[in-house]
Parts: structure tokens; sequence; C-alpha cells
């Protein structure tokens, strides 16, 4: 079992910035990669950022350049840097823990609740 808990959403201007925090706990033998995904009411989650736990990171080709994914192995924890915001990027951003494999990140049915991003214009 994996447990997981978002932190460090809230409400900023277009052109801030946030820090969010995802803490871990548990293990599962397959997992060698932490996400971050974000959903917005009536849409799919969609995957924003993935590490691999040797440092490879994969992006959304719409945060590329502004977000940046890093970890802290020895606090189990994920972090997710999300500079110039902007309005499309509020949404609800959830980690997730899940293997990469061929380049590829693939979620495994791990969910915390979620942290809230809402960015005005």
């Amino acid at each position: 079992q994996v447990q997981l808990v978002e932190s460090g959403g809230g409400s900023v201007q277009a052109g801030g910035s946030l820090r969010l925090s995802c803490a871990a706990s548990g293990s599962h033998f397959s997992i060698n990669a932490r996400a971050w995904y974000r959903q917005t009411p009536g849409n799919q989650r969609e995957l924003v950022a993935s590490i691999s736990t040797t440092g490879d990171t994969i992006y959304a080709d719409s945060v590329k350049g502004r977000f940046t994914i890093s970890r802290d192995s020895a606090k189990n924890t994920v972090y997710l840097q999300m500079n110039s915001l902007k309005p499309e990027d509020t949404a609800v951003y959830y980690c997730n823990p899940g293997t990469v494999i061929s380049g590829k990140y693939y979620a495994m049915d791990y969910w915390g609740k979620g942290t809230q991003v809402t960015v005005s214009s």
C-alpha cells in the first residue's frame, strides 16, 4: 500500500509561481518513478511530469520550460516547481507512483486527495 499527501496549492495571478509537494509512505516493489497529474472538471487526468529513480524526467509539452519536477529520496517526497503560471494551469494536482518503461510513464492506481491550483488572469 502507498499513501500520498499533496500540499502547496493555492491561488495566484498569471505569471506567478507555486511549489507543490507530495509526501509518500508505504512501498510497492514495482515503483521506479513518481509523477504529477492534473485534472479539471469533466476531463480526464493528464500527466504533467514524471521523474524516475535515476532522475530522468518527462514533461507534458504544455509545461516544458515552466515546470520542474524533483525528488528528495531521503524524505520520500516529490516536488513540482511551477513558474510562469497561466490560467489554463488551473486544476487539481495529484501525485502518483508508477513505473517508466522505454521512456513512457505508467501510473499505478494510488492517488492522494490532490491540491487545488487556481491561476487568475
